[in-house]
């Protein structure tokens, strides 16, 4: 049924799939390229294989940098993140496979027959390297398989970034010219190169632009191949916004079990038939996994329903739930729980549960009627690739090479607001006053004619795609990190007392000390242990894991460390700036 989860069974079928080490030869008993790659059959069965590329469910929704945090934090956020002995990353085994394809799908079939199935191997090999380059700047690039006796390419050194993304340029350029043009939600296809192509460009041309550090050339160029990419497959009219109404569709978007096709280029599918599914549903509603909540200070970010700045209203620092939920863009109460909401399928209002949200900030995002509430139960459909990610890099990609025009806007950001029905962005406006609760987080965005544009098309994005694995990505490439080590904050209450937060009438929370009170009814949080405020009884924000430190090193935390024994085994592997391992 989908191709994406018969890979495994596939792979098993045609046993050629690559062992866990890097190094390890096709096993000779199995069955030869020239006996298997007769057909075309053949060709689609292996590169079924290759999806597994694509993130898993949890991969997208479950970030926890600071958009979305939780009770606890990772050692990445605190800044004790080890070299690894092995692992960490640095795994090549994906790229074995799609090499090993790509040497020997044309022993037996003519190249016009296999040219198509090349393309998808080339679009997951950039794909690959792209993800390699991201996490660890230079690495070696392998264009064929390597055998064990190839003492040249076992000891090979790291390539320069510039050439590794050259040669990732020209293999997506290649997908995208011989890929089928026919849609498709399950396989990828051109559209779905363009769009990486998009995403690539983005984060190349603005890691170029924003880390002198590495003094890496020709940022422009990459942010020109990213508004070329972006603005083929917007003219190409293939796809759009997924629209029903303004207070439903982008919940409906992430809950829709079938993904919504005008909009959505490539998912992750799942389905209850073949017992395939994820767990989003369990992740935002119980404890177990770390109780995440959006944090306050993206919360605050959110735009009034009129387009004008919530952090503009004098005393929004010490506005509480219900009011600060007011009014606001309609994407705030189809990602947490808001006042009046309610379930899929239910007419039962519902507050946010503060066992399940570290900030009160409750998400909702991806969840789907109560039937898919246990655990590993949902099938809904997980976007990987969607028609409005285009849109914004098309747009930060013009505004960051000052070329940026109010059109341009309309046709891509505009068509975001509008599926909320919220007011355009103005160009000249932003411009002209650029908001200063974002440029207070945005360090190394200096001034110049588009900031303040530049800055309102980062709050889109940010609120555009949450829960879809875009944060950390941003964050490094912007060389914004410094945004990790800042408190994570939750709701504001005045100090202990009961609490109604969505006004009906009937108290939700109970912030308390001493003797826990002996009534049913509202949630009772315990100050100091249950729950932290900022200024104690006196109220503030709820502050989450206030006693673990945050750190992140500029000179160090943007590139990954190559593990100590890849370095070991090939002494012409260097390390990465401030990751000392002692070799």
């Amino acid at each position: 049924m989908q191709r994406i989860y018969h890979l495994l069974l596939l792979t098993a079928a045609i046993s050629l799939a690559s062992c866990s080490k890097f190094l390890d030869r096709e096993p000779q008993a199995q069955i030869s390229p020239n006996a298997f790659f007769k057909t075309e059959k053949d060709l689609q069965l292996y590169i079924n294989s290759l999806y597994n590329r694509v993130p898993s469910a949890e991969g997208v929704y479950n970030e926890d940098m600071d958009n979305v945090v939780k009770s606890s934090l990772s050692s990445f956020l605190q800044g004790k993140r080890d070299i690894p002995v092995s692992g960490g990353g640095w795994d090549w085994a994906e790229l074995r496979k799609i090499n090993y394809f790509l040497v020997n799908c044309n022993r037996v079939l003519p190249e016009n027959a296999t040219r198509k199935y090349v393309a998808a191997a080339r679009f997951f090999r950039a794909w690959f390297y792209y993800d390699m380059v991201k996490d660890f700047g230079d690495v070696p690039w392998y264009s064929e398989p390597i055998e064990p006796d190839d003492v040249e390419y076992l000891q090979k050194p790291r390539d320069p970034r510039t050439l590794i993304m050259d040669s990732v340029l020209a293999d997506i350029d290649f997908a995208i010219e011989h890929l089928d043009a026919t849609r498709s939600t399950e396989l990828v296809t051109k559209w779905t190169a363009l769009a990486l192509k998009s995403r690539i460009c983005l984060f190349e041309g603005t890691f170029r632009k924003y880390h002198e550090e590495f003094n890496l050339p020709e940022a422009d160029r990459f942010l020109n191949e990213c508004v070329e990419a972006s603005e083929a497959l917007i003219s190409s009219g293939q796809y759009s916004l997924y629209t029903s109404t303004p207070d439903k569709a982008y919940l409906e978007l992430f809950a829709s079990r079938a993904p919504r096709p005008e909009e959505i280029i490539l998912a992750r599918q799942y389905s209850a038939g073949l017992q395939i599914y994820h767990n989003a549903n369990y992740y935002t509603i119980t404890a177990s996994y770390g109780q995440p909540g959006l944090e306050k200070s993206f919360v605050n970010s959110y735009l009034m329903k009129d387009g004008t700045r919530f952090t503009d209203i004098p005393g929004y620092e010490t506005m509480q739930f219900y009011d600060e939920c007011q009014d606001r863009d309609p994407r705030l109460s189809q990602t947490i729980r808001t006042p009046g909401y309610t379930r899929i399928g239910n007419t039962v209002t519902l507050v946010p549960d503060f066992g399940a949200s570290a900030t009160g900030y409750q998400l909702i995002k991806y969840v789907t009627d109560e039937s898919q509430d246990s655990y590993t139960k949902n099938d809904n459909a997980m976007p990987v690739f969607r028609y409005a990610e285009t849109l914004l890099n098309f747009a930060e990609a013009r505004a960051e090479l000052g070329t940026l025009t109010q059109a341009d806007i309309d046709k891509s950001i505009k068509l975001l607001r509008d599926r909320v029905e919220m007011p355009t962005l103005d160009m000249a406006a932003a411009n002209a006053n650029p908001d200063p609760y974002e440029a207070a987080r945005y360090t190394h965005l200096q001034p110049g004619p588009n900031k303040g544009v530049l800055l309102e098309i980062r709050r889109e994005r940010r609120i555009e795609l949450v829960m879809e694995n875009f944060r950390w990505d941003d964050v490094r490439r912007w060389k914004e990190g410094n945004m990790f080590v800042k408190p994570f904050k939750g709701m504001y209450f005045p100090g202990l007392g009961k609490y109604d937060l969505d006004m009906d009438g009937a108290i939700d929370v109970v912030i308390y000390e001493g003797q826990k009170p002996d009534e049913k009814g509202p949630a009772y949080l315990k100050l100091g242990t249950e729950i932290s405020l900022e200024n104690g009884t006196a109220g503030g924000n709820m502050m989450i894991n206030r006693n673990i430190p945050k750190q992140f090193d500029e000179d160090r935390d943007y590139l990954y460390p190559i593990p100590i024994q890849e370095r070991t085994l090939n002494r012409n592997l260097t390390q990465n700036p401030g990751w000392i391992d002692g070799l």
